[in-house]
């Protein structure tokens, strides 16, 4: 497969089910897959990130600096 080329379903659900592409079982980590926030193992549970994408990465830690902004400025009103 060609890096500008997207991969078909079937492999990308190839990748989500394969337990080598998970650390301890819940860490997903594949480098071939560029989706942000791909399926959990189980998809009706949501999504995940994918910590060998940087830009997953990134996003992660800008929700989680927004929620946490956002909880210091509502405290701060009290």
């Amino acid at each position: 497969m060609k890096e500008d080329e997207k991969p078909s379903k079937e492999t990308l659900e190839k990748w989500s089910k394969d337990p080598n592409n998970w650390i301890w079982g819940m860490f997903y980590y594949n480098p071939k897959d560029k989706r942000i926030f791909p399926p959990k193992k189980i998809e009706w549970m949501g999504f995940t990130t994918n910590f060998a994408n940087p830009k997953s990465v990134l996003t992660l830690i800008g929700m989680m600096l927004f929620f946490a902004l956002m909880v210091l400025l509502i405290q701060k009103t009290k």
